[in-house]
């Protein structure tokens, strides 16, 4: 069995080819994680502070994000382009899209981190003779940050592996170019279980990152 598994047609180049895909993966996910994430704590303080008549259509239009399956999302932008005179490449509007997915989500995160601040707390700080500014800066945003990472991390994890759906628009990244590898020489349990291996080789440093992060915060607690 062990030398059968060894018997296989997939080749150096091949491996190349995925690694390759798996680059365009990894920009990808760092431009989603990049815009996604400025967007989504814009849009996640103004939720927490603006009045509702300014947080209830934003929420509205957050909800339809975060409720349509992303491929969905994928498929309507990539088709709606040319309808109206866009001329991006379907890497382009993979970036746009995962970028404004994962700001539905991260904007919940980081209202969320906002509001698990007590409101006793911010008032101790200000009758201490804080700033408005001083705060926010000292004390919101760092207990709102330790709140709200766990979250984040799982959301980029998350977010790395959606990037697989854009292959659908036609954007050869590692689950497309292990897809294409697959039809060639027949061997899909060989090809995806070394696809899965990048995806593991790709995302756990991100996860090991978040969990050193915490430990070092609670060690200086």
């Amino acid at each position: 069995m062990f030398s059968s598994v060894l018997d296989t047609s997939f080749s150096f180049n091949d491996l190349m080819f995925m690694l390759k895909g798996a680059g365009v993966t990894l920009m990808l996910t760092f431009w989603a994680v990049l815009g996604g994430t400025l967007l989504g704590m814009a849009l996640g303080a103004i939720r927490t502070v603006a009045p509702w008549w300014i947080n209830a259509p934003i929420g509205g239009v957050l909800d339809v994000f975060r409720s349509v399956p992303l491929l969905i999302q994928l498929v309507l932008a990539n088709a709606f382009k040319t309808i109206i005179g866009i001329q991006w490449p379907p890497f382009t509007i993979g970036c746009v899209v995962l970028a404004l997915y994962m700001s539905a989500y991260c904007a919940e995160i980081v209202r969320s981190g906002f509001l698990a601040v007590p409101t006793t707390t911010r008032r101790a700080a200000r009758s201490l003779g804080l700033t408005w500014r001083q705060d926010l800066t000292e004390i919101v945003f760092p207990i709102a940050l330790r709140v709200a990472l766990p979250s984040w991390i799982g959301l980029t994890l998350g977010v790395m592996k959606d990037t697989a759906m854009v292959w659908w628009i036609g954007v050869v990244e590692l689950l497309r170019s292990s897809q294409v590898i697959v039809t060639r020489i027949q061997e899909p349990l060989f090809v995806l279980s070394i696809a899965g291996l990048i995806y593991f080789l790709m995302s756990f440093p991100i996860a090991r990152f978040g969990a050193r992060l915490e430990k070092r915060w609670h060690e200086n607690d």
